[in-house]
């Protein structure tokens, strides 16, 4: 009704009204990946006789809202005086369903470059976002600057905003070339640098007057020292354990330190031996009779010589002393008693 009453024909240009609604109403879902739109058959026949170049474009605006985007068309299958068109063209233009739209013939030229903006950092994790973007823009006509096209993928939405488009805001993308860049997302966020903790000023050097004290460390404890068996050794038959004192071990380097033993008695004996002498025979040497005359010399020999001739004394045996522990000592018993 109102393609036939409003529509007109101008100067080779196809205009007219009509009431528009989604593409859900005529089970043409599919078409929602695109921005191609369904006229009536009346508007193809107006079409044909203005000669219109093909691909035929649109310019579709909304006088209630003022606001305008560009597309393609799909079929010419809608009711006379409706045009249907994807949900999410109808959310740009901000119109419900049944809005009163201005349908426009248009001409744009190729497009050569424009640059997109996803809503949210999900597209970023799609593998090949520019092989999945051509395959949704072969839906497309055309792209307009300040658009909201919908990406579907892999069962999912992806909103992507139209920031730029050369060489004119609303351009042509069948059967061309055109150069895609990406903007970051709407809810990216750059991550914050980490600034550098500023490096500690060195030490003022030591005054050269100041006590030498100061410039040098302190000494370091001493590390403890682990004795080891600390305990008193017993002997099972009660007599007193033989056995020197515990042995100091090093914890860190495991190195057992002996104690400190006594000097030899050599050396005691050569210490205490007066006037430096080696053994001290001159202090253990016992005191005996000088005897003057001519006989003093003879009975000198035959006292030394008696005294080489004599054997050693036997030394008394010592007694063993038994015992007085007894390992089974007991009688023994049976069993049978």
């Amino acid at each position: 009704m109102f393609g036939g009453f409003f529509g007109g024909l101008a100067g080779g240009t196809f205009s007219g009204q009509y009431r528009c609604y989604p593409v859900s109403f005529i089970d043409k879902n599919d078409a929602e990946t695109g921005n191609k739109i369904f006229l009536p058959s009346s508007a193809l026949d107006r079409l044909a006789s203005l000669h219109i170049e093909y691909p035929m474009l649109f310019k579709v605006e909304s006088r209630s809202t003022g606001r305008s985007t560009h597309c393609g068309v799909l079929e010419f299958s809608a009711d006379e005086g409706m045009v249907h068109m994807p949900y999410w063209m109808m959310q740009n233009l901000l119109i419900e369903e049944g809005s009163l739209v201005s349908i426009t013939s248009a001409t744009l030229p190729k497009g050569t470059y424009v640059k997109l903006q996803p809503h949210t950092k999900d597209f970023l994790d799609i593998s090949n976002p520019k092989a999945v973007l051509e395959m949704t823009l072969r839906g497309f006509s055309c792209l307009t600057r300040g658009d909201c096209i919908c990406l579907h993928y892999n069962n999912k939405k992806y909103y992507i905003d139209i920031t730029e488009a050369k060489p004119q805001d609303a351009i042509s993308v069948i059967e061309t070339d055109c150069e895609v860049d990406f903007a970051p997302p709407l809810d990216y966020v750059e991550p914050q640098r980490e600034e550098k903790a500023p490096a500690p000023a060195p030490a003022p050097a030591a005054d050269a007057a100041g006590p030498s004290s100061s410039a040098q460390p302190e000494e370091a404890a001493q590390d403890p020292r682990f004795l080891a068996f600390q305990g008193t050794g017993r002997r099972l038959d009660g007599k007193a354990a033989v056995g020197g004192p515990p042995v100091p071990v090093d914890i860190h380097r495991g190195a057992r330190q002996p104690p400190p033993s006594a000097p030899p008695a050599d050396a005691q004996a050569k210490s205490s031996a007066p006037n430096g002498t080696a053994n001290g025979t001159a202090s253990k040497a016992k005191a005996g009779k000088v005897v003057f005359g001519p006989t003093g010399n003879r009975l000198l020999d035959k006292q030394q010589a008696n005294t080489a001739a004599k054997p050693p004394a036997p030394k008394p045996e010592e007694k063993k002393e038994e015992s007085k522990f007894k390992a089974f000592a007991g009688k023994p018993r049976s069993l049978k008693d």
